[in-house]
């Protein structure tokens, strides 16, 4: 556990394949971070909103970077997915065709996590 308290890192990607080195950046945070002993919400929004789709992280490949696949279920295991509410409409995405446990979530839901006691936001 880090500094011996529950912390919370909501981690917020942007990029997809279209920014492939930010893109897994972001989700190694996450990943790295749950082995840490922090809580993890990793929010999945633009272009990175494709990978909540069953299939679509095994698609991603970045040399040297560890399976977006794996990263994304060791969060799913144990932390939180959201999709971004307006980035699954415009990409016509219904929670239905998400992969289990990914939640669809606004604005509002990502500032509460973000201004909670204890907890830290990261874009990329």
């Amino acid at each position: 556990m880090l500094a011996g308290m529950a912390r919370t890192l909501i981690v917020k990607v942007t990029a997809g394949s279209d920014a492939p080195e930010r893109c897994a950046q972001a989700f190694t945070v996450a990943a790295t971070a749950l082995a840490a002993g922090a809580q993890v919400s990793l929010w999945l929004t633009g272009e990175s909103t494709w990978f909540a789709l069953p299939g679509r992280a095994a698609e991603f490949d970045l040399p040297h970077s560890a399976p977006l696949t794996d990263l994304l279920e060791s969060v799913l295991a144990a932390g939180t997915v959201t999709v971004c509410t307006q980035c699954a409409a415009r990409r016509n995405l219904t929670g239905e065709q998400l992969l289990p446990g990914v939640r669809v979530a606004g604005a509002a839901v990502f500032v509460e996590e973000a201004l909670a006691d204890g907890a830290q936001a990261l874009v990329y």
